[in-house]
């Protein structure tokens, strides 16, 4: 990957949004910061882009050190789309949007196999496998609304007749715990061969499988609920950094929000009541994108805000629990509801045009959302505090 020198100590930045795209002021400000830490050496921004905890969500950062604030908390997270062996149209939506209510509960597996058959060393977390968390995660039915690209379409097996489910979660408690260690004494920074470095990487990378192992057993749930089988089109992790050898120099490239380009194709999610997307990365033709593309719609409000723009009294329950194409929306914290509403997140539309306009990817297919899953009871029900955890571990 090439670099360019920095320029009054802030590394290149490289935006992939045009002038239509809506970015916010803070968001172009922690972009500049993040530019400006030791050791950046590009940075490139998505049209998704927003205001992160410690930095944008919906970028890409290569550096020759490790900045694990970068990569967040929810390490791992990302987006798991399968396909279930079941006709859409056959799918009772009303019984499956009651029978998803089983995902609040713990997963009854063998979660030592399971783990086991993975690789994966077993943790204090690992009761919360198969869970969803919190924030804007979510177990989403779909169904095939128009396919674009048909070849394409075909080599991965997709069916127009079939049903979809799209899990985004990540590694709950556990990507939590790596962080907060790591910045005991502040932001760090490490170097990526070194003890820390490794150690780092280490954990992180466990943590990733570990949240890929928690979608496919999330979507192992949906589809028992749908009486199904399925199999997986992609996964792809959002929050995380990988170390590269540049000609015998090894280098960290940071992904906050942001899909790897260069593993298939990719899931890009609007709001629970647009349409989500299908898309074929071409990114081999744009080096400053660093391998990634944008990973959904991104915020355009944040969560504190939606609780003035949007009621949530009970006489607008029931039409934010349905979305425009007749699907039904799961979720029985009416806060989170009000949070998660469409009306805060970015145009769908506009986060496409622009990866298509800058030759970032192409289009496959478009998915319209039948049953979306949040949680079936209020977060609340337990008291304040469990409320105010759930929200600093999953703040995104």
């Amino acid at each position: 990957m090439g670099t360019s020198p920095k320029v009054d100590g802030c590394a290149p930045i490289h935006v992939f949004a045009s002038s239509k795209s809506w970015i916010e002021g803070n968001a172009t400000l922690q972009l500049q910061q993040v530019a400006g830490l030791p050791g950046v050496r590009a940075v490139a921004a998505m049209p998704d882009l927003h205001p992160g905890k410690y930095g944008p969500v919906g970028c890409a950062v290569l550096s020759d050190l490790i900045h694990p604030q970068l990569v967040g908390s929810d390490i791992g997270c990302g987006m798991g789309l399968f396909q279930l062996d079941v006709a859409a149209r056959k799918l009772r939506l009303d019984q499956l949007a009651g029978r998803l209510h089983a995902l609040d509960q713990p997963w009854d597996g063998d979660t030592g196999n399971v783990l086991a058959d993975a690789g994966l060393h077993a943790t204090m977390f690992d009761a919360s496998l198969g869970s969803i968390g919190g924030g804007n995660h979510f177990c989403e039915f779909q169904a095939i609304e128009e396919i674009l690209e048909p070849d394409i379409a075909a080599e991965v097996g997709l069916d127009r007749d079939h049903a979809y489910v799209l899990v985004h979660s990540g590694s709950r408690g556990l990507g939590f715990s790596i962080l907060e260690r790591e910045m005991r004494n502040g932001q760090a920074a490490l170097d990526p061969v070194s003890e820390s470095g490794s150690a780092y990487m280490d954990a992180h990378d466990h943590a990733v499988q570990w949240a890929r192992l928690n979608r496919r057993i999330i979507a192992e749930r949906a589809a028992a609920a749908a009486r199904a089988d399925l199999r997986p089109v992609n996964d792809l992790a959002h929050n995380m950094v990988e170390r590269h050898d540049a000609g015998g120099h090894v280098m960290a490239l940071h992904r906050k929000g942001a899909a790897a380009s260069d593993r298939g194709l990719v899931p890009v999610p609007g709001s629970r009541g647009t349409l989500s997307y299908l898309v074929e990365p071409l990114t081999a033709m744009r080096t400053d994108a660093l391998a990634s593309l944008a990973h959904g719609a991104g915020r355009k409000y944040d969560r504190a805000s939606m609780h003035g723009r949007v009621r949530v009294k009970k006489s607008d329950v029931a039409r934010l629990e349905r979305n425009p194409y007749g699907g039904i929306v799961v979720c029985g914290d009416r806060g989170l509801l009000a949070e998660e509403a469409p009306e805060a997140y970015k145009n769908i539309e506009r986060v496409i045009d622009d990866i298509v306009e800058f030759g970032l990817a192409r289009v496959v297919a478009t998915f319209r959302p039948l049953v979306t899953f949040k949680k079936a009871q209020s977060s609340v029900v337990a008291g304040s505090t469990r409320r105010e955890k759930s929200w600093k571990e999953y703040r995104r």
